[in-house]
Formats: C-alpha cells, sequence, structure tokens
C-alpha cells in the first residue's frame, strides 16, 4: 500500500513558503491602506500620523498643526488627544504628528536630524494633502515644545505661528536666524518636571525672552490680562504688540504643573483663525 503521508521535509518546506505568502500579501495589504489616525505614513525608520478635520471637502487647501508629541510618546498619541486633536478636527485644520527617534526628540542644538526630519514630514504630507502652506502652525508639549522652539528657530519665517506648552530652548541667548510670526507660550509656575525658566531677578516674563529679542519686541509695551477656560484652568496673559514687522509674543501662565491645559489650544485656533 502507498504511503499517503507527505514527507517531513517537504511539509516543513511547504508550511514555510505558505508563512512567507501570507506576510508578503499582509505587508501588501498594509501598504495600500492610507495613512490616517493611528495608521503610520512611513518616512524611513520612522513616520508620522496625520488627522483631517471633519467635514474636510476633500481638495479645499488645508492649514496645518505640526504637533510634536512629548517624551516617551508617538504621533498616535497626539492624533487621540482630547486637547489637541478635538480642537483641529473642528477648525479645519490638518493635525500631523511626528515620531520622534526612540520616542524623544533632539532639541539641544543646531546639529540635530529632527529638524530636517520634520521639513521630510511637511513634504511628504503635501504629496498627501492639499497643505495651505502660508498657514503652517507649530506646537508641542514638554520636549516637543522645546522641539517646536527648535524648528521655529531654524525656519521661524515659515512658521506663522508657534503654539508651545511647557517647554523652551535651553538656552534663551540661542542664536536663531528669525522668529515665528505669532509666538504663543503657555507655563505653569509650579511645574516641577520642566521648571518656569525665571529670569536672573525673578521676571515672569523671561520664558519668551528669546522671541522678544528676535522679534524685536518693545520690552515696556506689554499689556496684562487674564482669562479662563474652567475655574481651575485660568491664565495671566502678557501680550507685545509691539515687535518689528508685526510679529506679536504672548505668554500665558497659570499657577498649576506640568500638563496641557483645558481649552488652551482651542483658544489659540480661535485667535488664529480669527480677527488678531
Amino acid at each position: 500500500m502507498r504511503n499517503s503521508l507527505v514527507p517531513a521535509g517537504l511539509l516543513i518546506v511547504s508550511i514555510a513558503a505558505f508563512l512567507a505568502m501570507m506576510a508578503h500579501q499582509i505587508k501588501a495589504e498594509a501598504s495600500s491602506v492610507p495613512c490616517h489616525g493611528e495608521v503610520v505614513c512611513p518616512i524611513g525608520e520612522r513616520g508620522y500620523h496625520a488627522l483631517e478635520p471633519d467635514d474636510w471637502d476633500g481638495t479645499s487647501k488645508l492649514p496645518v498643526l505640526l504637533h510634536f508629541h512629548g517624551w516617551k510618546r508617538q504621533g498616535y498619541h497626539v492624533v487621540k488627544h482630547p486637547r489637541i486633536a478635538a480642537a483641529t478636527r473642528t477648525k479645519g485644520i490638518l493635525l500631523i504628528a511626528p515620531n520622534g527617534l526612540n520616542r524623544s526628540w533632539d532639541f539641544w542644538g543646531k546639529d540635530t536630524d529632527d529638524v530636517p526630519f520634520a521639513l521630510e514630514v511637511l513634504e511628504d504630507a503635501a504629496k498627501r494633502w492639499p497643505i495651505d502652506q502660508s498657514r503652517i502652525y507649530v506646537s508641542g508639549y514638554s520636549w516637543g515644545s522645546s522641539m517646536a522652539w527648535r524648528f521655529a528657530c531654524h525656519h521661524g519665517n515659515r512658521v506663522a505661528a508657534l503654539l508651545a506648552i511647557s517647554g523652551v530652548l535651553p538656552d534663551q541667548n540661542e542664536p536663531c536666524e528669525t522668529g515665528p510670526l505669532n509666538v504663543r507660550h503657555v507655563h505653569g509656575l509650579k511645574d516641577t518636571v520642566l521648571d518656569f525658566p525665571y529670569g536672573p531677578k525673578g521676571e515672569l516674563t523671561h520664558p519668551v525672552r528669546l522671541w522678544l529679542d528676535k522679534n524685536g519686541c518693545d520690552d515696556g509695551t506689554d499689556t496684562v490680562s487674564s482669562w479662563n477656560v474652567t475655574k481651575k484652568d485660568n491664565f495671566i496673559r502678557h501680550t507685545w504688540l509691539n515687535c518689528r514687522n508685526e510679529k506679536p509674543v504672548r505668554l500665558d501662565i497659570h499657577p498649576r504643573g506640568h500638563f496641557i491645559p483645558s481649552g488652551w489650544i482651542n483658544r489659540q485656533l480661535d485667535e488664529i483663525l480669527g480677527p488678531e
């Protein structure tokens, strides 16, 4: 009687070939999925995440919020964040969230690969979506905020607005080429992760010293006002409008710690998109 069993060696080869075929098919199917939300847009070793606004017609040019995530996070955390994504989705803004190498950012000096990577992200995104290059807003939280500062330091003229949250460049005397067209920074006085950067004599306006100098703002012309979102989320705002080339600087100070304040990004986008 003929043995109908398949030889063990042939069986192993057949299984290996089948698994290889399935892996190739899965990879092909994954690569055909448009990057959106938690599906990464690949660039080299890493990539970025993107989220279109609600009710986008699919053709109109989109302003961009390029947001750098915090330490040990990734871009998919950003596109799911209720205080970031919820704001961009309702205001017609494309949210772009790059992935930091090893979940971090190198913002310490000018010789960083993360600025060229961020430019690659914007270039790649422009091939996928109709981006309004005149309205690129750059944001970040914690170490991501410091990275947003670093990007703005290199390419200030491309940054229509900087929305920085609880993180600055280590050196407020950084020789940046130019400042962003519109600077907005928020920091908590009780921040124990990235301490509030007081001035040499305890000045509360020191967190934006670099941009005040770079944009040629008149120190003596800041106005002070207050605003709030909730009973806990209240802010003292310093505003400098008398700046060279009409590049205003705003600093919001709150009495709490290290976090993204409720409603802060939402309010900044409202003010930026509306009349100044």
